[in-house]
């Protein structure tokens, strides 16, 4: 019945979007605090556009979530002079998404992280020249994917890298290599080459490590996972570097080369 209410309220397309989380919030806190009775909406039904009517009575209802969730959202928690975007094979934004992984795990874990990887596609946002909220860090990282580490063998590490390659490279920290052919060369990890038979500690979304983005060869390796989203790290890690009184303002610095 709110999901009714709520539609018939929407004006515009952007309206919705503004308000949509404040809506979830209600519908959860409801949820949890009322018996339900499950009921099939069509939503062909309803039609909005510029001519809908909005409700005042669920505007004013709705306030309280949506000036929380602003405040939150709005909360200033760093600056870039430059801005950072994402390419491939190495870009600004996933040197500083990397290196925010390995150094925050190695933090979050105690123990040292060799090799830290941000998946590609995960990145779905940019940070823009200026002051960086807290609400560009959710855009930038919308899931709640986890830092989990695995200690792979140097063999298995390089069929990992094998993909990577193949992908065209991905953001990463602690390692350098370069792109041939799709198959990855000159693999050097804290300067050092790659070594088959040494074992690595690595850093990676849980999202990864369970074998998505057919990271297959991930699957059946044992993870150390705390519950620590990588979300989450990103707005410590900003914090601290501003805390420092530095900007965010990561460079390319040759870590994956075609």
């Amino acid at each position: 019945m709110l999901l009714k209410i709520v539609l018939s309220f929407f004006a515009n397309k952007a309206m919705f979007k503004k308000i949509i989380p404040q809506v979830l919030a209600v519908c959860f806190f409801t949820a949890c605090t009322t018996q339900q009775q499950t009921t099939t909406v069509t939503f062909k039904d309803y039609k909005i556009d510029k001519q809908t009517n909005r409700d005042t009575g669920i505007v004013t209802m709705l306030m309280p979530y949506s000036d929380s969730i602003n405040k939150t959202m709005n909360a200033v928690i760093g600056f870039t002079t430059r801005g950072l975007t994402k390419k491939q094979p190495e870009s600004e934004l996933g040197n500083f998404m990397a290196d925010c992984m390995r150094i925050m795990a190695e933090q979050k874990f105690g123990k040292k992280v060799d090799a830290a990887f941000i998946n590609y596609g995960g990145i779905r946002s940019y940070i823009a020249k200026g002051e960086i909220t807290v609400g560009k860090i959710y855009e930038l990282m919308p899931f709640d994917n986890l830092i989990v580490l695995q200690d792979l063998k140097g063999v298995v590490f390089k069929k990992f890298l094998i993909k990577i390659a193949d992908r065209g490279g991905w953001p990463l920290s602690g390692i350098t290599m370069k792109i041939k052919d799709k198959k990855p060369e000159q693999i050097l990890i804290d300067g050092k080459p790659i070594d088959d038979d040494a074992t690595y500690t690595v850093a990676n979304s849980d999202y990864i490590a369970n074998g998505g983005d057919d990271c297959d060869m991930l699957r059946d390796v044992p993870q150390i996972n705390k519950g620590y989203l990588l979300r989450d790290a990103l707005i410590a890690f900003t914090k601290q570097i501003t805390q420092q009184g530095k900007p965010i303002d990561w460079k390319i610095e040759g870590r994956v080369t075609y």
